[in-house]
């Protein structure tokens, strides 16, 4: 039997050059998260199905768990998202956590969807979550956080949206003033949720199956609406709208421009229970949601504790990768390898203490020492994306002066292990 070379469906292989690109992502997600005094930790890639059971959304439990059961007869699954498992680590020591807790993390996640753009089975992703602080500066800074990470991408203005809602003012909306049953509330929200993705005929026409002609009227008008202050009079006076105002007027004075009303954010039915976010790529080529948050203060309650206050967001590396690529945001990165060291004839112990003596100040330098003709040697240093190639054979362990050439310009210098180092740097 031939074994295929692809990798499983909807999973990505990381070759050198990939992986560079993840660990830069990365470092400037932690450059930015540590900037606002958040913590890194992980746990498990398993958990007890039980977990996601309880507050982890519908869809992903009925069609994208990847769960089984294991040898000891425990029913466990692969972590599909990663706020159920901060929660409980929480929930695990309660009374000895110093609150407010700033913790983040990048894991590794799994879901069994269909694979399209933006959407993997396999996927990183970067939580940021602040535990311990009830009143709106949470929201905010976890807003702020989301928009600092995109500024240090270089990411231009325009080229996102922060969508805010809150799910008090929906909760308010449908239960007090169109007076939904939990059926109806249920299908008003799936399909706002998909209010971005269907003609308004269709939506529409699919939101008279639901609301009353004078609701959907309201509904629409309240939909469209992106400024607090012309929001529906029945709901102006809401205490949830006095709470968007103040996040709207500290994020203006942060400089968060990309804010913006939008009531059709509609996330996290199972747990996000106030402020909610969405942020948009409004490039035309690529009008999604990229990512998203909030606050979901009842969750770490779920564990037989005393319920600990949250906002958190999740940054996936798919959505954030096709936003750089599509706004020419992306670098291009040379090897973390400084140098090749080719070896000319059986020097390969002799050349030890040079190359010990090279790495000791500071070079990142990989050998040649195969039998190729010289011209192979040199050849492959450059494709793998080596600017140096450094020479060494029993003449320059001799003489202490080895022949530096620079692979991109052709120039070639001898020069002792200081030089060497000195014009590498």
């Amino acid at each position: 039997m031939v074994l295929s070379t692809q990798p499983y469906k909807g999973t990505r292989d990381f070759y050198p050059q990939d992986k560079r690109l993840q660990k830069w992502m990365f470092d400037k997600m932690r450059e930015v998260v540590e900037s606002f005094g958040y913590q890194e930790y992980d746990a498990p890639v398993l958990e007890p199905i039980d977990i996601f059971l309880a507050k982890t959304g519908e869809e992903i439990i009925d069609e994208q768990l990847y769960s089984f059961e294991d040898r000891g007869g425990r029913q466990v699954a692969i972590r599909p998202e990663m706020t159920p498992s901060v929660s409980r680590m929480v929930a695990a020591r309660r009374q000895e956590l110093a609150y407010p807790l700033r913790w983040y993390s990048i894991p590794n996640l799994w879901r069994y969807e269909r694979p399209q753009r933006g959407r993997l089975r396999e996927h990183w992703q970067l939580n940021v979550d602040i535990f311990g602080v009830a009143d709106i500066s949470a929201d905010h800074e976890i807003i702020l956080v989301a928009d600092s990470i995109l500024r240090a991408f270089n990411a231009p203005n325009g080229s996102y949206e922060i969508r805010i809602s809150s799910r008090q003012l929906v909760d308010y909306f449908f239960r007090n003033i169109l007076q939904l049953s939990d059926q109806q509330y249920h299908d008003a929200s799936k399909l706002i949720d998909r209010w971005h993705k269907i003609e308004i005929p269709d939506f529409e026409t699919q939101l008279k199956e639901i609301v009353d002609g004078r609701g959907q009227e309201r509904l629409l008008k309240l939909i469209r609406t992106r400024n607090l202050d012309d929001l529906l009079s029945e709901v102006k006076g809401h205490d949830s709208v006095t709470e968007l105002k103040k996040l709207m007027s500290l994020l203006k004075k942060s400089g968060v421009e990309a804010a913006t009303f939008d009531f059709s954010v509609i996330r996290g039915m199972d747990y996000y229970d106030d402020i909610i976010f969405e942020v948009f790529d409004t490039s035309p080529q690529n009008n999604r949601s990229m990512f998203g948050g909030g606050r979901y203060d009842g969750l770490v309650g779920a564990f037989g504790v005393e319920p600990v206050p949250t906002v958190g967001f999740g940054m996936g590396d798919v959505t954030l990768q096709n936003f750089l690529e599509l706004h020419k945001l992306l670098p291009k990165l040379k090897s973390e390898t400084d140098a090749v060291v080719i070896l000319i004839g059986g020097v390969y112990d002799a050349a030890q203490k040079v190359l010990s003596t090279m790495r000791a100040k500071g070079l990142r330098i990989a050998v040649d020492g195969t039998d190729r003709k010289l011209d192979a040697k040199i050849k492959n240093a450059a494709k793998s994306g080596m600017k140096y190639a450094i020479f060494i054979g029993e003449q320059e362990i001799k003489t202490g002066k080895f022949k530096l050439k620079n692979l991109e310009s052709g120039d070639e210098k001898n020069l002792g292990i200081e030089e060497v180092v000195t014009e590498i740097s």
